[in-house]
């Protein structure tokens, strides 16, 4: 199980691409994992024969465990065996009970949150725990700090205690107090919290078919939930006249796509908007930690992208405020290509200050996007379509008139972001959009 990242400690093996007695080739993708940042494919670390699949599908391990046996040798007996076990990862100092890779996911919490949420006593074993559960995801840290919560103070399923975004999801669902700093005392008693995913609220039908939520499923479902639930979540919709970029972009797309072999969407254009907006209204590219705002500095534009059959990933365009119109149709381009190939990097979907959805592309007119946790404002792109509008022209005169129109709808939240500041910011970007100058921005 390969380290996906710094805070991540544990992947789950989601599908086998191979199978034992497979041929497989050095950087041929062997198998798929899901940790909570990405979907990745693994490659080979070598050309020869699966011998052995040690870890099956859906099973969580620490990193570094071993996941499979490849045989390299040329013409050695290769048996094609049943999957065996998941093997046990290297033992931790003081490993949590929930820990064990073998449980079925869904009894994490549980197992947690029965727990009372004490400190770890002191001493070396008490202090290396301690030093495992704060040191969570940057997720898991910015979500308990916004909530007030010690992490240190909660009993975590993680690898030697560490505190999953499962684990504080489920503590802040269960609606218990939240434990005070300890000296090591013991704290605030959590009672028993059930998991989301647990929780029976449907019944099957004869007929019907069941089948568990994959790991990505479980993610997106957690990030949505929580994500609801630390944004006071208002939208305002504007409609805007894409006229004049739909001429520059048929003007400039010939010799565009010639010079960098990017196709040259709409899409480039908005993001170039955006972030000249975003830069006159910094509330809309904020972040807010307990009690203060956080403006950024930095406009990382999050994609969000659409996975087949099914699933959701936003890799983010970092520092789009440097990039020109052809960076930014690189970057977007590649993100995507890369999300539906599983070749993103967790670096790839972190530290968005800003995120636009595009659902236009299936033809909805507008939406209610939910804003990522951790930023304040998320913008919704509806279907670009030609309207018959009203139009003033030089003498005073209205005629009807054919034009490209899109709706754009903006998320925000209310906590922060007030109505006007809103509207402010949709209101200028429509004007930025429609003034582009005939060359472009």
């Amino acid at each position: 199980m390969p380290q996906m990242g710094e805070s991540i400690a544990e992947g789950t093996v989601s599908r086998w691409l191979k199978k034992v007695g497979d041929e497989v080739k050095r950087d041929e993708p062997i198998f798929e994992i899901s940790t909570d940042k990405v979907d990745a494919e693994i490659p080979s670390p070598s050309a020869g024969v699966l011998a052995e699949i040690i870890v099956g599908e859906g099973k969580t391990v620490a990193v570094q465990t071993v996941v499979a046996r490849i045989e390299t040798e040329k013409g050695a007996a290769i048996s094609a065996a049943p999957v065996a076990a998941p093997a046990a990862p290297a033992a931790a100092p003081t490993p949590a009970p929930a820990s064990a890779p073998s449980a079925p996911a869904r009894t994490a919490v549980p197992a947690m949150a029965a727990q009372p949420a004490v400190a770890a006593p002191r001493g070396a074993a008490g202090s290396f725990e301690e030093r495992i559960r704060t040191k969570s995801s940057p997720l898991v840290r910015r979500i308990a700090a916004e909530h007030g919560v010690e992490i240190s103070q909660l009993t975590g399923s993680g690898i030697a205690g560490r505190v999953t975004k499962r684990d504080l999801l489920g503590f802040l669902e269960s609606g218990a107090p939240v434990p005070a700093p300890s000296n090591g005392g013991h704290g605030a008693g959590a009672p028993p919290a059930p998991d989301a995913h647990a929780v029976s609220t449907a019944t099957a039908w004869p007929g019907d078919v069941v089948e568990p939520m994959s790991k990505l499923r479980r993610l997106t479902s957690d990030h949505m939930g929580m994500a609801i639930r630390v944004a006071t979540h208002v939208t305002t919709f504007f409609e805007i006249d894409l006229t004049r970029v739909a001429r520059v972009r048929t003007a400039m797309r010939a010799e565009f796509e010639a010079q960098t072999g990017q196709k040259l969407t709409y899409l480039p254009f908005i993001i170039q908007a955006v972030v000249m907006t975003l830069k006159r209204h910094p509330i809309v590219n904020a972040a807010v930690n307990g009690g203060e705002i956080i403006f950024r500095r930095r406009y990382n534009i999050g994609l969000a992208v659409a996975l087949e059959p099914t699933g959701l990933i936003v890799p983010v365009i970092k520092h789009a405020e440097d990039l020109s119109l052809s960076g930014i149709a690189k970057a977007a381009n590649d993100l995507a290509s890369r999300a539906r190939s599983k070749k993103l990097g967790p670096a790839d979907a972190q530290d968005a200050t800003f995120t636009i959805t595009n659902p236009g592309v299936f033809g909805s007119l507008m939406g209610t996007p939910i804003i990522p946790v951790g930023t304040t404002s998320i913008l919704g792109l509806g279907a670009i379509e030609k309207r018959p509008k009203v139009v003033t022209g030089p003498d005073g005169e209205d005629t009807i008139a054919i034009r490209t129109c899109a709706y754009f709808f903006l998320s925000f939240d209310h906590k922060v972001v007030d109505g006007a500041d809103a509207d402010r910011f949709m209101g200028d970007l429509k004007r930025t959009l429609e003034s582009i100058p005939d060359k472009g921005f």
